[in-house]
């Protein structure tokens, strides 16, 4: 099965935020990506709001149940009492927990999942009883898979920033190998396989070549910058092209 991708459109609610406009809409960007043929569509709404609104959440989310059933919603977040409230709300498909604290900028690290074991096997307990997917942000550890599974996990999303960082060659192939091991010791213990942050079209290839089991990318940043120069539509179509899935 080919690796999916599922658009996250933070960066266009971020873009939107900076004025007090309707525009560049979210919702109209996403149905844009669906149309075509983007898997799924990401949001990280976070306690201030910065980019992705709570209404943004209930308009996504009536989008998809209603126009794309076939397609997935994915909730990324720390699972605080609020953020628990909204996913169960909303039940989207998946649930990606991220050990985000509020005032971070963006996603920079996975979970240490033996320090924060008991609430996680409780919180994902929890989603499972409400019919969702359970995916937990991970770094680059051979480690961790087998950690994620123990608390209960569907899947894993591996950390891609230090590998989309990476520009120096021999930099990008540590970090590359560091994905490859720890994308093959997730499917040892049976885990599904995501991954993202800071991917591209140019080093996308590699990694799913190397990683047949990778399941699902989630990319933001890279989307929205493409798309300014060639149309969201396009966009999609050069990210699928890249990742296998045409």
């Amino acid at each position: 099965m080919p690796c999916k991708l599922s658009v996250n459109v933070n960066a266009i609610a971020y873009l939107r935020n900076r004025r007090s406009l309707p525009w560049p809409s979210v919702v109209a960007l996403s149905r844009a990506a669906l149309e075509a043929g983007a898997a799924g569509i990401t949001v990280h709404p976070r306690p201030d709001e910065r980019h992705i609104r709570r209404s943004d959440v209930t308009d996504l989310s009536r989008l998809l149940h209603k126009h794309y059933p076939d397609r997935e919603f994915n909730i990324e977040g720390y699972p605080d009492a609020r953020f628990l409230a909204l996913v169960e709300e909303h039940r989207p498909d998946q649930v990606t927990l991220v050990p985000d604290d509020p005032t971070q900028g963006t996603s920079d690290h996975g979970w240490d999942i033996a320090a924060n074991r008991t609430m996680l096997t409780g919180v994902i307990d929890r989603l499972h009883r409400g019919g969702m997917r359970v995916s937990l942000f991970i770094d680059p550890d051979p480690d961790a898979p087998a950690l994620a599974r123990e608390a209960g996990a569907d899947r894993v999303e591996i950390y891609t920033g230090p590998y989309g960082g990476a520009f120096a060659p021999d930099e990008m192939a540590r970090e590359f190998q560091k994905l490859v091991a720890t994308g093959k010791a997730a499917s040892a213990v049976g885990l599904g396989l995501n991954a993202g942050h800071d991917l591209t079209r140019d080093n996308l290839p590699a990694l799913v070549k190397a990683l047949p089991n990778l399941q699902e990318v989630s990319i933001g940043h890279a989307i929205t910058a493409d798309a300014l120069m060639f149309g969201m539509g396009e966009t999609v179509r050069m990210f699928r092209a890249a990742i296998g899935d045409v």
